[in-house]
C-alpha cells in the first residue's frame, strides 16, 4: 500500500503575496506542512506548484514536486483539479491531500487520519464547534428563535472543516473527482492548531502560536 501526500503550493496569491513561501518565525510557511508530512507515515512528499521558486524551497526541504499545468493554477482553479492531476500522473495507492496554510498540522495528526482510513474510504480533519448565536447581513437570527433562545448545552455540537488535511484512495479520487468520497471519516484536530492563514492578521496569530 503506498501512500502519498500532496501539498498545493501555487504562485499566485493575492491576499498575501508569495503567501505559501513567506516568512513565518524564520522558515517559509510550505516548511510546516511539508515537515509533519515529512515526519508522518507518508511514503513520499510531494509539491503541485506551477512556481520555479516554490518548487526550489520544496525540493530544499525535501519534498519532490510536480509541475501544476498553467490551466488549473488560476484564481478560478479548483483544488481537485491539480488533486486529479496528480492522481493521473503518480503511482499510489492512498493519498494526503494537505493545504501549506494550516501550519499547525502535526504529523500525528496525518497518522490518525490514516489509521482511521482502515474503516473509511476517506477522511478529513475537523475542529468542534459548540452552538453560538448566528445573525444574518440583515440583523435577523440564523436558524435560531430570539424569543427562545436556547441553552448551549442544549444544543448539538457540530464540526466544521479545518482546511489541515483530507485522505482518500486514488480510486475513490478518480472516480468522483473530489477530495472525499464513499464512506467519509472525520479526525478531530484541537480548536487552537485548526487557525488558516488567509490574511496577514492569520499570519501574526500563527507566526506567535508557532513561538
Amino acid at each position: 500500500m503506498k501512500v502519498v501526500s500532496l501539498i498545493l503550493a501555487r504562485g499566485g496569491s493575492k491576499g498575501i503575496p508569495g503567501k505559501n513561501i513567506v516568512d513565518v518565525n524564520g522558515k517559509p510557511l510550505l516548511y510546516y506542512t511539508a515537515n509533519a508530512s515529512l515526519n508522518s507515515n507518508v511514503n513520499a512528499t510531494w509539491v503541485s506548484t506551477d512556481c520555479d521558486k516554490i518548487k526550489k524551497v520544496a525540493q530544499n526541504i525535501g519534498c519532490k514536486v510536480i509541475d501544476r499545468p498553467e490551466e488549473i493554477s488560476g484564481d478560478n482553479s479548483k483544488s481537485d483539479e491539480a488533486l486529479i492531476h496528480f492522481a493521473e500522473n503518480i503511482d499510489f495507492d492512498i493519498l494526503v491531500f494537505i493545504q501549506p496554510t494550516s501550519p499547525l498540522l502535526k504529523s500525528s495528526d496525518i497518522n490518525k487520519g490514516l489509521q482511521k482510513m482502515k474503516n473509511y474510504n476517506s477522511v478529513f480533519s475537523v475542529t468542534k464547534e459548540h452552538w453560538i448565536p448566528r445573525w444574518n447581513e440583515n440583523g435577523e437570527p440564523d436558524n435560531w428563535n430570539i424569543n427562545d433562545r436556547p441553552m448551549r448545552q442544549d444544543v448539538k455540537e457540530t464540526y466544521i472543516e479545518n482546511g489541515a488535511f483530507y485522505i482518500t484512495t486514488k480510486e475513490q479520487l478518480l472516480n468522483s473527482r473530489l477530495r472525499y468520497s464513499g464512506n467519509i471519516g472525520m479526525i478531530e484536530m484541537p480548536l487552537h492548531r485548526s487557525f488558516q492563514i488567509d490574511t496577514m492578521d492569520d499570519l501574526k496569530l500563527i507566526g506567535k502560536l508557532l513561538k
